[in-house]
């Protein structure tokens, strides 16, 4: 029970207010606070006796303010007490554990922290949720303009409605302008006043008009208008960062944390060569094996194969029309509609890349926009995820392409990087020749290139990728097997073409364009008919966005069900019902190499469809050096790097590790094992009595978790979030306590490894999906508008 007597350095005007409350109540008013004042005050301002030769020595530093003059205090009466919890009450549902910046009072706030505490931080921009209307992120089916009458029983029913009048109707609420219109009731005056209320309603239409013709109107819903103020004032802050130019963007700040973290361990753990021997020396075997990524962590373009053939392309045309091109496909400044989207961008609508490999249709400036401004991007992340899957199949997958029998080489397929794919997958192939030479089990110094085929449909694009790659086959449209006749002949007689197979199939940015589910469908399917049945891999990646997460999980999900088998589930039942076709039909072998380390649904995509405010998602990033072409594209001067960010799914089709002779452990014993750890087992460089007591488990990185997060460093501790070989999402936290190796590599450990020596605590993580549902359906309330202003809704998540 709070007493005056438990806050002995207030004021003693809050001293005086206190005991007034206390005395007269809580919820009374007390008679006077410049009487209570007096009352409380008298014997404290009575003048005390002096005495002479006498050292008073005083228990508290505050200086004493009994002699100031003090103000007057506000009378505090029981309606503004309700008044205050009631406006305290709604700004913590409206805007949760955040807290616009001047939005509550003194008091209110003095209230708001007695409640809830103080809160997390000042609401941002990023907290608003932005949904325009009639695109993607729309809920709900269209509203319909209504007009609604009350009739004596308490009901209401529908009457017909002018548009002309220029209602704005809100779902939730009621018309702008509520006018009850009954027209067999309309006397002469009546119509006079409807008459001069649409001469008003007209002129307040125009003027509308006429101010929007600036910048677009925005409608913001609150149930208060200090509520809609504040909102206001956050979506003039969002429209300032979007509408910033490229070149003020700020670094990313994830990848900038982890750089200075990783400055911070250096000096805490007082490793003046961290940098130089850890992953020689100090680093544990199993954890080297587990990271991700490349080697450096920052790429460069290669100079002879993409920077110096796209410098002479583009030199041909004036840089100022590239970049108008660019920009008007790309969506304006900083491209966020090409293969990276900038952090300044991250609150535009989510949308696809403008252009695409596939399209038949591109002119000479846009081509040369695409290799400017797409290809080094894709690059970065076809090339981060190639150098992944080589990683978890080990280089007997490369080698075992290399010398194929008769010499034919790898079979590679580019379905949507317009020769990125090829020029990353030739870099990762000359990398494992130079191995193999290196070895002595090979001569010469170019690797052999085997079949590469590229998808481009436009004439424009094919003649410039064309320069940057030798020995390449070009289609203008993927074959269809699905849907193709199994004949041996044609129906003129004439043999059939045999049907194309490829070892690896690199599909980026081929979902997200299409937006029908079916479509979708089709697509995974036809890449899936494509791949050699012995052994094929098939990479799908898009961007880094919730909704190119969401079709890739939707291809994750369709290959799980329909075409790979796991341990009791080797068949899947046809939706066809026909004498000629079997009821269930049996599944392929297969497995998922990367990210997934489960064959289970994905804990975050539990529901298909969209997700409205989504904010995990399964994704990663990877950093490269821009060309200089790109900087002058993007009028860049501060950095010259970029971090694009990815989301993937790398699948192979016909072998399954997880049936061979020492197989994969997998689901819950898999993630107990992992978090016992498999720091001494299994070890390459063991003692003998060591690995006679670990011969029993063998480590395996399939068998792993993946950290789906930055992991969070903290002064004794590191707490790492993975998603686990079960199916689910755990923090692990790993102490200093627990291992100084674990401890050490966990600080080291990267977004996107996998964790090989375990942890002390595990504790159950729930995503954060938003509103789940088909097409984002939700209870979110809609504003729309009849006279043709845009209609935006801003709900706090």
């Amino acid at each position: 029970m709070l007493t005056a007597r438990k806050a002995p350095r207030a004021c003693q005007s809050c001293r005086v207010q206190l005991l007034s409350l206390f005395e007269h109540g809580f919820t009374q008013q007390p008679a006077s606070a410049n009487a209570s004042r007096t009352r409380y005050s008298s014997q404290t301002d009575r003048a005390p006796q002096h005495r002479h030769n006498l050292i008073v020595r005083r228990f508290t530093t505050t200086p004493i303010r009994a002699d100031e003059p003090k103000q007057d205090l506000p009378e505090v009466t029981e309606a503004r007490a309700v008044s205050i919890e009631s406006i305290v009450r709604q700004a913590r549902q409206t805007f949760g554990e955040t807290l616009p910046k001047d939005y509550l009072s003194t008091e209110e706030y003095v209230l708001y922290e007695r409640l809830y505490g103080p809160p997390l931080r000042e609401t941002r921009p990023d907290d608003l949720e932005y949904i325009p209307d009639g695109g993607e992120e729309a809920t709900g089916d269209t509203v319909r303009n209504v007009l609604l009458k009350e009739t004596g029983d308490g009901e209401f029913e529908e009457i017909e409605f002018d548009p002309a009048l220029g209602f704005s109707v809100i779902e939730d609420g009621g018309s702008a302008a509520e006018y009850e219109v009954d027209e067999l009731e309309l006397n002469a005056e009546e119509e006079i006043i409807a008459g001069e209320a649409l001469k008003v309603a007209l002129a307040e239409q125009a003027e509308s008009q006429m101010s929007a013709e600036g910048e677009d109107t925005v409608q913001v819903q609150g149930k208060n208008q200090r509520e809609i103020d504040a909102i206001s004032r956050l979506q003039r802050d969002m429209d300032e960062v979007v509408a910033r130019p490229a070149d003020e963007e700020d670094i990313d700040e994830e990848y900038e944390e982890d750089l200075e973290e990783d400055a911070e361990d250096g000096y805490e753990e007082d490793e003046p060569d961290a940098y130089l021997n850890s992953d020689t020396t100090r680093t544990h075997p199993h954890t080297m094996t587990a990271r991700s990524g490349t080697n450096p962590a920052t790429l460069s373009l290669p100079k002879e194969q993409m920077i110096k053939p796209i410098s002479e392309l583009l030199a041909r045309a004036d840089m100022k029309h590239i970049r108008q091109a660019a920009e008007k496909a790309f969506g304006g400044k900083g491209l966020p509609y090409s293969s990276s989207t900038p952090a300044s961008k991250k609150l535009l609508p989510q949308k696809h890349i403008g252009l695409d490999a596939s399209q038949h249709r591109m002119s000479e400036i846009e081509a040369d926009a695409y290799i400017a401004g797409v290809l080094p991007g894709t690059y970065a992340s076809v090339m981060s995820t190639l150098v992944e899957v080589r990683k978890r199949l080990g280089s007997e997958w490369m080698r075992d392409l290399i010398f194929r029998e008769g010499g034919e080489g790898p079979r590679v397929l580019d379905a949507g990087a317009g020769g990125a794919g090829i020029i990353a997958w030739k870099e990762v192939l000359q990398a494992e020749w130079d191995v193999l030479k290196d070895e002595g089990i090979v001569e010469g110094g170019n690797a052999p290139s085997g079949r590469a085929t590229v998808l481009t449909g436009s004439n424009p694009l094919r003649h410039r990728i064309s320069k940057l790659l030798d020995n390449t086959t070009f289609l203008p449209r993927l074959p269809d097997y699905i849907h193709a006749s199994n004949l041996e002949t044609h129906l003129d007689g004439s043999a059939a073409q045999g049907r194309k197979a490829f070892d690896v199939i690199i599909a980026p940015h081929t979902l997200f364009p299409l937006k029908e589910d079916f479509r979708r469908k089709n697509m995974v399917q036809n890449l899936w008919s494509l791949l050699d049945p012995n052994g094929g891999v098939l990479i799908l990646i898009e961007k880094g966005l919730p909704r190119g997460f969401e079709a890739i999980a939707g291809a994750r999900s369709l290959l799980l069900d329909s075409h790979i088998s796991s341990p009791g589930d080797t068949a899947f039942e046809s939706r066809i019902e026909s004498a000629d076709i079997e009821r269930f039909i049996a599944k392929e072998e297969g497995m998922i190499i990367a990210p997934c380390t489960n064959h289970s649904k994905c804990p975050m995509y539990p529901i298909p469809g969209l997700s409205t405010g989504r904010k995990d998602f399964c994704h990663f990033g990877q950093r490269f050096i821009r060309p200089t072409y790109l900087q002058r594209l993007l009028g860049a001067k501060i950095r010259n790097h970029e971090d694009v960010k990815y989301s993937y799914v790398a699948v192979r089709r016909g072998v399954d590790a997880r049936k061979a002779t020492n197989s994969l452990m997998q689901g819950e014993e898999a993630t107990l094992q992992s978090f016992e750890g498999y720091e001494e087992h299994d070890l390459p460089d063991a003692e003998t009595e060591m690995s006679v007591e670990a011969s029993d488990i063998k480590f395996h990185p399939l068998s792993l978790p993946r950290s789906i997060l930055p992991p969070l460093k903290r002064r004794g501790h590191v707490t790492l979030d993975l998603c686990t070989p079960s199916g689910k999402l755990e923090r692990w936290t790993v102490p200093k306590s627990f291992s100084r190796t674990a401890y050490r590599d966990a600080r080291k450990s990267k977004w996107g490894d996998l964790w090989a020596l375990g942890a002390k605590t595990r504790t159950p993580r729930s995503p954060r999906l938003g509103r789940l549902g088909e097409d984002g359906k939700g209870k979110a309330k809609q504003v729309v508008s009849v006279n043709g202003v845009r209609s935006l809704l801003f709900n706090v998540v």
